[in-house]
């Protein structure tokens, strides 16, 4: 059976969200949202804090190139998304510029995106490639600086070598087709001209 602590203690749980507002903020919007709010009984309620300008934000995709503002509250009575659009909508605010998710839920995505970029971190340094030999130091000293053409005719015997199955013979252009000496116009037969003095029309 519990004991009244116990129950008491449970009976104090909270809701944890986090508010999340793309664009500028209108002077006065989240003191007017504040009071708006009291009826979830607000606990706690956190400052504004203000991203610098992204070019996408994961939560507004539709709003590119726009910083965003994040306050997190705590209520004693449990809210859902649609209710804050509904009375950011009342202050005027566009309701496709704000969301609010579940704080837990926010920190476990931040902590995910910081997980992957610990992995990913130096991909282009940190490599299971083996280490260079002697004859690729010696063609990166040849490629460091110019001139470049004295490099490749340097190393030309390098791409000198033979397909299995011999050459292909290189394709002729039409430069190369053999041409004609007569004008195509001399083939053609001109019709018989009627004799001089006759009526053509019979």
């Amino acid at each position: 059976m519990n004991t009244f602590a116990k129950y008491l203690a449970e009976s104090e749980r909270t809701y944890q969200y986090r508010i999340k507002v793309v664009g500028d903020v209108p002077a006065g919007f989240v003191r007017d949202l504040k009071a708006k709010m009291a009826q979830f009984d607000i606990v706690k309620m956190s400052d504004i804090k203000t991203t610098p300008v992204r070019k996408i934000n994961a939560d507004f995709p539709a709003f590119p190139n726009q910083p965003m503002s994040i306050v997190d509250v705590e209520f004693k009575y449990p809210a859902v998304e649609p209710q804050i659009k509904q009375l950011s909508q009342l202050l005027g605010l566009d309701p496709n510029r704000i969301v609010m998710n579940n704080t837990p839920y926010e920190e476990s995505l931040n902590q995910e995106a910081e997980k992957i970029q610990d992995q990913n971190h130096d991909l282009l340094t940190d490599t299971d490639f083996p280490a260079d030999d002697a004859e690729q130091k010696a063609l990166k000293k040849d490629y460091a600086t110019g001139p470049y053409d004295h490099a490749v005719l340097k190393n030309a015997y390098r791409s000198d070598f033979t397909v299995a199955g011999g050459k292909t013979p290189a394709a002729k252009t039409t430069n190369e087709l053999p041409q004609g000496t007569k004008s195509p116009m001399t083939n053609i037969k001109r019709p018989a001209r009627p004799a001089t003095g006759a009526n053509p029309r019979g």
